[in-house]
């Protein structure tokens, strides 16, 4: 399902469809319960109430009258079943006089008074029920006879209370069909259920419109972008804006600022980069050109050697290029791992020893050997960051001079600090340093040494302090901490 408004419609709905017949359930269970508890209680009711008008000694002349007139009204109600409901009620009271009835008995089994619509045989049925033969002297002697009883009798269920009264010791029993109860609960249901049925559809149709109007912000924002030009990449304006919707408007001003920017940052590198292979690439073209116009062999020789150095310019020019690029935001990757800065620190020493000897320099490195130097940090990046404060030192140091790299270790972090003899930097120039493509001098770099080395530490959540060497030149101190840092920023 790819539309929210579907998704959010078909759970929702979902929902009523399946807690709806969960408590339509319970609705009817507590329903059915509550009606037998109140026809339980109306037909306990009424055999006490039987109870108090009857009693052992009362005339069989008023007990004659009693049982004519309940005769004659079984009679009459069933010549009267075809007439209207309205006349038939008027004539015989309700339609459910036929569904109740009651038996008076005495202690000994012997009916004295009933209605009609009661079976004759439900005093049989009961005690059989109970396995008591019916024809026995005393058949009310079982002990928990009396109460409330569920019996088939004949084609209906019928619910019967027999109540013993123990003043006049007559036994009464009233009954009623189950249908009855049966007709009201459904009614009941129906009533409570129809609404349900019918409001359903409208709810869902309700709900569709709510869901459409409560999307409506978000279908703005999805036709805002829809229609934003690909070149626009200024903040959204989204007025009045839902409060679910911030994060989301946030995030993408935040994603479009810093798209800005490093689009912003590209372009300006690039142009940077432009201008700075422009000299040297001119260079080389003049002395590609003296070399092809020499007269002589020693002309030719000289304007080769210029050549060389021109190439060897271009060539560190491009390096520190692809090196700063590399650490670009967009081009982060970095492999953070368990390293040992002396070992590694030496092996840079090695490898860049040769250009020093070529400057009659004199590179030393101290170390106190019993000290741990192990760190977490790309290793790569920290093979960079030697590479680039050492050819910066061996490049601005004169002839004969002299390069010292001291390497302490403390408990959070490691001190790396290069110091030379070269003609130094004033300390108004020393923050410029940092700066793209600035350069002091004739330098045979691009201006990008320490912006390398300021960015790897960046990364690593390290710093950089420039000082005054205790030679005359400059001093370069980097200090990285021991742990695993959390990971940079990309987007910074």
């Amino acid at each position: 399902m790819r539309s929210l408004r579907t998704r959010i419609l078909l759970l929702v709905l979902s929902i009523f469809g399946l807690f709806l017949p969960i408590i339509s359930y319970k609705s009817y269970y507590d329903a059915r319960h509550e009606v037998e508890e109140l026809f339980d209680a109306q037909l306990a009711q009424s055999t006490r109430l039987l109870s108090g008008l009857l009693h052992r000694n009362m005339n069989p002349s008023t007990l004659r009258s009693l049982q004519q007139m309940l005769d004659e009204a079984a009679l009459h109600h069933k010549g009267q079943e075809d007439l209207p409901a309205s006349t038939n009620i008027l004539l015989q009271g309700h339609p459910y006089e036929t569904k109740v009835g009651f038996q008076v008995f005495t202690q000994r089994g012997r009916r004295i008074l009933h209605s009609a619509s009661i079976p004759d045989d439900a005093l049989h049925v009961l005690l059989e029920s109970h396995g008591l033969a019916s024809d026995i002297k005393d058949p009310f002697s079982h002990p928990h006879l009396g109460g409330y009883h569920s019996l088939m009798l004949g084609e209906y269920l019928w619910r019967l209370f027999l109540l013993h009264d123990h003043v006049d010791d007559l036994w009464i029993l009233a009954a009623e069909r189950d249908d009855v109860r049966g007709e009201l609960i459904e009614k009941i249901m129906r009533h409570n259920l129809m609404p349900d049925v019918v409001g359903l559809p409208l709810l869902a149709i309700f709900i569709w419109f709510a869901v459409h109007y409560g999307l409506r912000p978000l279908e703005y924002m999805t036709q805002l972008l829809k229609t934003r030009a690909p070149d626009n990449l200024s903040p959204l304006l989204i007025s009045p804006l839902p409060r679910e919707l911030e994060p989301i408007a946030a995030s993408l001003n935040r994603l479009l600022l810093q798209v800005r920017r490093l689009l912003e940052r590209e372009k300006q590198f690039l142009a940077d980069a432009a201008h700075e292979l422009r000299t040297p690439l001119a260079v080389l073209r003049i002395h590609q050109q003296n070399a092809l116009a020499a007269q002589t062999e020693s002309e030719r020789m000289h304007a080769l050697r210029n050549l060389g150095t021109g190439v060897e310019r271009a060539t560190r020019v491009v390096s520190q290029l692809l090196t700063f690029a590399r650490l670009e935001p967009q081009a982060i990757q970095l492999n953070i791992q368990r390293l040992n800065a002396l070992s590694v620190t030496r092996t840079e020493l090695a490898e860049i020893t040769p250009l020093a000897l070529a400057r009659h320099q004199e590179l030393t490195l101290e170390a106190d050997e019993t000290q741990d130097y192990q760190l977490f940090m790309d290793a790569a990046n920290f093979s960079t960051l030697l590479q680039n404060l050492l050819s910066n030192a061996i490049q601005y140091t004169p002839e004969a001079g002299v390069i010292q790299v001291q390497l302490e270790a403390h408990e959070d972090y490691l001190s790396l600090q290069i110091q030379d003899s070269g003609p130094g930097v004033p300390a108004a120039f020393r923050d410029k340093l940092f700066e793209r493509f600035f350069r002091l001098g004739a330098g045979q770099g691009a201006g990008l040494g320490l912006s390398i080395v300021a960015r790897i530490l960046e990364l690593h959540q390290g710093r950089i302090e420039l000082g005054a060497s205790c030679f005359g030149g400059l001093s370069v101190r980097v200090e990285l901490p021991r742990h695993l840092p959390a990971p940079a920023d990309a987007t910074s």
